[in-house]
């Protein structure tokens, strides 16, 4: 198994290498092997933070980091939560452009050569070899600006909605190809990793002895995640014309105060905040102007990649959950009559409405 493949688990070469290293997942998971712990960080990091990238890198080795993207594609098969599937795909899609992208622009002497794919070995992997040709560099000392792609590959990974600039009526076109700038075969390539990452996903695991037995050893961490990535279905967004703090529950109010107290929250704690946010309707952007400044970055970025047209891709966690991650602190008497912070929100918005528009005893 070598780094490259650990950096890029969807190449056809990595998973070759986990067939031929004759590693069996299932006694991996039945010994909770480090390469699990990693796909089960893998899947929550691509579900909460939009990214598969580890939070410590140096602490896996090539082997645990490599079988942990196969792992992680059994735990997001069986997590069965709406839209996890896409956003896995997306994050490692990202995760693996921003790594096409250092690895293409690093210099030839770079110590980690070993690791590194270069342009020509991302092109074979997709069969775009023969379909990408460089437009010649306007100077000797750097790589060409523009490409030249065939019509079929250009169409089969854009994505219309990436813009009027995509459309091939606003694009150079010549003998069948498409000219795109550097950057813009860079976003082609990203969309196909995703493409590929998303192939076959989900897959039934059950069904068999051996993928019940396996199904049964993860459970721990898939309903871990399946309670933090609660299913909104059940839970609207709440459309305001403004965003009360005042009206939030007490422990969405324990987590803003913590934040602007300059305290970083747990993981669970920050999902929730940020699913909460956006779920009531307060645009990603404006998240800093209400946690405060020290983690409004981290927040911010955390509350756009929850966002969707229509708010929150997952709701904050259930009281239940709440109260299993000890984060229901406060209670008051509306959380008697509730089960979900966004529940509380809504009822208090209502009832504070309908005091507003009842007549006043000097009326």
């Amino acid at each position: 198994m070598r780094p490259l493949h650990a950096r890029y688990p969807f190449f056809a070469t990595a998973r070759e290498a986990v067939e031929s290293a004759d590693v069996a997942i299932a006694t991996l998971v039945a010994e909770d092997a480090p390469a699990v712990e990693r796909g089960v960080e893998r899947v929550e990091r691509a579900l909460m933070e939009g990214t598969v990238e580890a939070e410590s890198p140096y602490s896996w080795d090539t082997k645990s980091e490599l079988l942990s993207y196969p792992i992680a594609r059994i735990i997001v098969s069986l997590v069965e939560t709406p839209a996890a599937v896409d956003k896995y795909a997306r994050a490692e899609a990202e995760t693996a452009y921003e790594r096409m992208v250092a690895d293409f622009e690093s210099g030839d002497d770079d110590i980690n050569s070993d690791a590194r794919a270069s342009l020509d070995d991302v092109l074979r992997e997709f069969d775009l070899t023969d379909a990408v040709r460089a437009e010649p560099a306007e100077s000797a000392h750097r790589g060409p600006d523009h490409y030249w792609v065939d019509v079929g590959p250009y169409l089969t990974y854009c994505d219309p909605d990436w813009g009027d600039d995509w459309r091939l009526v606003n694009r150079a076109l010549a003998d069948g190809a498409v000219r795109v700038a550097r950057e813009e075969l860079y976003d082609l390539l990203r969309e196909a990793t995703r493409r590929r990452v998303a192939e076959g996903l989900p897959f039934s695991v059950r069904g068999s002895d051996a993928g019940d037995q396996l199904a049964s050893a993860l459970q721990p961490h898939v309903e871990r995640l399946r309670n933090l990535l609660s299913d909104r279905g059940s839970v609207n967004v709440v459309y305001t014309d403004t965003v009360e703090p005042d009206l939030f529950p007490p422990c969405i109010e324990a987590l803003l105060t913590q934040t602007r107290d300059g305290d970083e929250l747990p993981n669970e704690a920050a999902f929730t905040l940020a699913a909460f946010l956006v779920g009531v309707g307060l645009d990603p952007q404006a998240v800093g102007s209400v946690v405060g400044d020290e983690h409004a970055e981290s927040l911010e970025t955390r509350a756009t990649i929850l966002a969707d047209s229509s708010g929150s891709q997952y709701a904050p966690p259930t009281c239940e959950t709440m109260q299993a991650y000890d984060l229901c602190v406060n209670r008051d008497d509306r959380c008697e009559t509730i089960s979900h912070p966004m529940k509380y929100y809504e009822t208090a918005t209502q009832d504070a409405a309908a005091n507003d528009a009842a007549p006043s005893d000097a009326d």
